[in-house]
């Protein structure tokens, strides 16, 4: 199940709702009580890795229809 995070206005405090994605907008009341809240947009990380990309090959070290050794 989800969790979505929220912070409260009245105070300042950040929690996590797990809750249904058809219930991803209601609102959640912090756990002191108060009903003044915000949802939090949280960073998602889908896929790939966390390395930097590979260099591109220098230029004219390619492959094409002989291997990037001119043909002729």
């Amino acid at each position: 199940m989800p969790r979505y995070e929220f912070r409260c206005r009245t105070c300042e405090d950040t929690f996590e709702v797990s809750r249904p994605m058809a219930e991803s907008s209601a609102p959640a009341d912090c756990p002191a009580g108060h009903a003044d809240t915000v949802k939090l947009l949280s960073a998602v990380a889908v896929g790939g890795s966390s390395a930097a990309p590979a260099a591109a090959a220098p230029m004219g070290a390619g492959g094409g229809c002989c291997g990037g050794g001119g043909c002729g």
